[in-house]
């Protein structure tokens, strides 16, 4: 067994992944060159290591190092790295969404991870009328689910991948269009019992905000590591949904709030 330069005994391979996972769960979110340094192994040792240890679910793999799965993510975290977290959960608040969506329907789908979750599970709806301000929707859509798909207009956030702007469409005219739908899809940043629903930009506040004003019903769609949080910009007071779709139970503080304001919680089956 060799020794580090600290004179300690360098590990076997499975005790430093070992390791290094335990170190990326403490530190939250780290870098290659970092790890390489704090081991004493070559970069491109840790860079297996991460490999091996994201397909095993450890840890999230991003360019140039890995965060932890447990991390809440930075509100302005990318899409590419915010689609490897909560996973499961995405997934399975996408496929309860889709329920809520009848063939023939019109509905609002803001940008965000978990309404791209949803927008996988309307594979098998039919006659779909959507308008969004996603950039990456279109991607994630069956082309046989949808009769037309709106993109509103407005400043790109790139973080997002989404556009920030009115909830409207201009005609010939100069004017905006009014516009009504069945249903909004609104995936939030956090839930709270005295703050409802927020999110971290005041602008996409705002245009989520209008989404649900435009609908006839609104299901807010957030993972059970939102419950509690309050971010800058608050979207709509609890009672604003009709549903909140989740991967768990809120906790006694929030249900019974949500219980008051008459929201219909969503929760997969066990």
């Amino acid at each position: 067994m060799s020794t580090t330069i600290d004179g300690s005994a360098r590990r076997l391979p499975a005790g430093r992944k070992a390791e290094l996972a335990a170190y990326v769960a403490d530190s939250g979110q780290v870098t290659v060159a970092h790890l390489a340094e704090r081991f004493d192994v070559s970069p491109d040792t840790i860079r297996r290591d991460l490999d091996q240890l994201d397909a095993e679910g450890v840890l999230i793999r991003t360019h140039g190092g890995a965060i932890s799965p447990q991390a809440v993510p930075r509100p302005d975290t990318g899409v590419d790295v915010r689609l490897r977290m909560q996973t499961q959960a995405k997934d399975q608040i996408g496929a309860l969404a889709a329920t809520l969506v009848p063939d023939g329907a019109a509905i609002m789908i803001n940008a965000g991870t978990t309404t791209l979750a949803t927008a996988r599970h309307l594979a098998e709806h039919r006659d779909l009328t959507i308008a969004t301000n996603s950039l990456r929707l279109a991607t994630e859509l069956s082309p046989a689910a949808f009769r037309d798909l709106y993109v509103f207009g407005g400043v790109v956030r790139v973080s997002a991948q989404g556009t920030v702007g009115a909830v409207a469409f201009p005609v010939q005219s100069g004017a905006d269009r009014e516009i009504r739908c069945d249903l909004a899809l609104i995936g939030v940043g956090a839930v709270s019992a005295d703050a409802g629903y927020s999110t971290s930009n005041l602008g996409e506040a705002a245009m989520m905000r209008e989404m649900m004003d435009r609908s006839t019903r609104v299901a807010v769609l957030a993972d059970s590591t939102k419950f509690g949080r309050r971010l800058f910009a608050q979207i709509a007071e609890l009672g604003r949904a009709d549903y909140l779709v989740t991967d768990a139970a809120p906790p006694a503080d929030l249900a019974e709030a949500l219980r008051a304001a008459d929201v219909e919680v969503l929760t997969p089956e066990p």
